[in-house]
């Protein structure tokens, strides 16, 4: 390659923006942000920056963008910080603003690939903390098709006694059921959250963390770093310098992204104990990539990958005490050891999976984080896609063992979320029940809303293996107990969830994985007769707009299509 033809590649985007008389005025402008005349003749590197002061989770991206830049700039490139927005799932959990979340995963894609598209970045490394930051991150990334590279926030540190946001959620079930007092409540509530980062078990914002690097598109580790760290500094610094590395070797996410990526991803996801999220996000990942991933991969991948990781919500510890012996790699080692990873996946490094987990030590002896395979806590997924004639198209499920395989019970059907937890609060909840929470789906919702307060209440008032819930929205990570979201197709379209009465039998079975509605076909051919699908509330703006234009759930969401 010669020097020109290089230099070319380096500048791809870049050099459309700045080179020439006729882009005087766009130097003009970059002269005024701190360009240089050296500058114009530099790779240009995006760091798209999550930063916002609304939630923990991403407090403190600005000093790590800061760091991102640093790592750019000695490598040779000229770094250009922007920023997206954010919004706090665990701060608009329970109320109407849960709407937005799934659809800020929209709005941050769209976002980060029209700064960089309109800017001419010759690469990106995009930064993210909250659940949502992730995907739509890396569907930009996909999108735009430059070289690029992700890298983690990092885990929050856990609060006094262990405790964590879910902590706070499960402590107001326990006050309704009279197991924790109001004095107790605030002293969790103060004490749950001791600064930045993400929340702290094997939720969505680690599970999805950990895909990532499990995809290739993030640097060996970055998953398992604390937010303050010393070493999540160190991983933006480098991950700048990787990026320029990627320039000039050429390297895409397209190199990255491909199908055994995708089902690497999905391996470790089950290996940890994962969020249901993760189905929904890397089905609309995969779909920005061109990877053809259907939701029944994830029970391919399921019957032969073990549950290993005794992580929160389900298990006992925290993301910090895995990071404390080792993180992910040694099990992603262990995993490529029996086979049950591709080992030839290219990374950001520049490296194979293989040639990246050569060096990764093992944990220590008598940890009890992570399992053997020969001891696991579950031999198959936790992930279960559920069909049955209460979900044709599809539901997902989140069950470790610990609630049993099966449930059986009566239905008691609400509209809302609001509505289910105030029940629930009540008492009116009990054993033996199916909580059924409709038209909270992607266009029902709008938006797809997360059903963290009412499972957490189920579990505070120690229902949660007397109880099921079941719904077309979907569930936060920190969810545990017998639950089911994503029924497809969704009420809001006339799918059976939206013709269940109070009082019908529902059996739910993980094993043969099934989910069915005991109703004559007559009955619900009537009760569809009759059936109106009732307003969302939704009458402008961005809620309105995905609407009209998401997809099912059990095609990841997305509104491209």
């Amino acid at each position: 390659m010669t020097d020109k033809t290089k230099e070319s590649q380096e500048r791809r985007y870049s050099s459309i923006v700045v080179d020439g008389v006729e882009q005087a005025p766009s130097r003009a402008m970059l002269r005024a942000v701190g360009f240089t005349e050296e500058d114009f003749n530099k790779s240009q590197i995006g760091i798209a920056s999550t930063w916002s002061m609304v939630t923990p989770c991403n407090m403190h991206i600005d000093k790590l963008a800061h760091q991102a830049a640093a790592g750019v700039n000695e490598a040779g490139g000229k770094a250009l910080e922007f920023n997206t927005i954010t919004v706090s799932d665990g701060i608009s959990m329970g109320t109407p603003g849960m709407r937005y979340s799934l659809v800020s995963r929209e709005v941050i894609a769209d976002s980060i690939e029209t700064v960089a598209g309109a800017e001419g970045f010759d690469g990106i490394v995009a930064i993210g903390g909250c659940d949502k930051n992730m995907p739509g991150c890396l569907m930009a990334l996909a999108r735009l098709n430059r070289p690029s590279i992700f890298v983690y926030g990092g885990t929050i540190k856990p609060g006094a006694k262990g405790r964590d946001i879910v902590s706070v959620f499960e402590a107001v079930g326990g006050l309704a059921g009279g197991k924790v007092s109001e004095a107790e409540l605030l002293e969790v509530e103060r004490t749950a959250i001791p600064g930045a980062g993400s929340c702290g078990g094997m939720y969505t914002a680690n599970t999805m963390a950990s895909a990532i690097e499990a995809l290739g598109m993030s640097l060996p580790n970055s998953s398992a770093q604390n937010a303050v760290s010393d070493e999540k500094g160190e991983d933006c610094f480098r991950a700048g310098q990787a990026v320029m590395n990627m320039v000039r070797e050429g390297i895409r996410p397209s190199d990255i992204l491909t199908r055994e990526a995708f089902e690497n991803a999905i391996t470790v996801v089950i290996a940890l104990g994962g969020s249901t999220n993760a189905v929904l996000h890397l089905l609309a990942m995969a779909r920005e990539s061109g990877v053809e991933l259907e939701i029944d991969d994830f029970t391919r991948i399921g019957a032969k990958t073990p549950l290993l990781a005794d992580l929160k919500p389900s298990g006992r510890y925290s993301m910090s005490e895995l990071i404390a012996i080792g993180g992910i790699r040694p099990l992603m080692k262990r995993l490529l050891d029996k086979g049950m990873l591709h080992g030839d996946c290219l990374t950001v490094s520049g490296k194979t999976m293989a040639e990246n987990l050569a060096d990764a030590e093992d944990y220590p002896a008598g940890q009890g984080i992570i399992r053997d395979f020969g001891n696991p806590i579950k031999e198959d997924s936790h992930l279960v896609v559920l069909y049955g004639n209460l979900a044709p198209e599809g539901a997902v499920a989140k069950i470790t063992g610990k609630e049993g395989t099966s449930f059986e019970g009566t239905a008691k059907v609400f509209g809302s979320e609001e509505d289910a937890l105030q029940s629930i609060l009540d008492g009116n909840i009990v054993a033996g029940d199916v909580v059924v929470i409709r038209y909270e789906g992607p266009k029902g919702g709008p938006g797809m809303r997360e059903m963290l307060s009412p499972t957490a209440a189920i579990m505070g008032k120690g229902l949660g293996d007397k109880v099921a819930l079941i719904t077309d929205g979907r569930f936060s990570g920190g969810s545990h107990g017998f639950v089911v979201g994503h029924v497809s197709p969704e009420a809001a379209l006339g799918g059976p969830l939206a013709l269940v009465e109070d009082g019908d039998r529902i059996t739910i079975n993980a094993k043969t994985r099934e989910i069915d509605l005991h109703v004559l076909d007559a009955e619900l051919d009537r009760r569809k007769a009759k059936w109106v699908c009732p307003d969302s509330g939704a009458a402008r703006g961005v809620l309105t707009k995905y609407a009209k234009l998401v997809s099912s759930a059990s095609k990841g969401a997305v509104t491209g299509d």
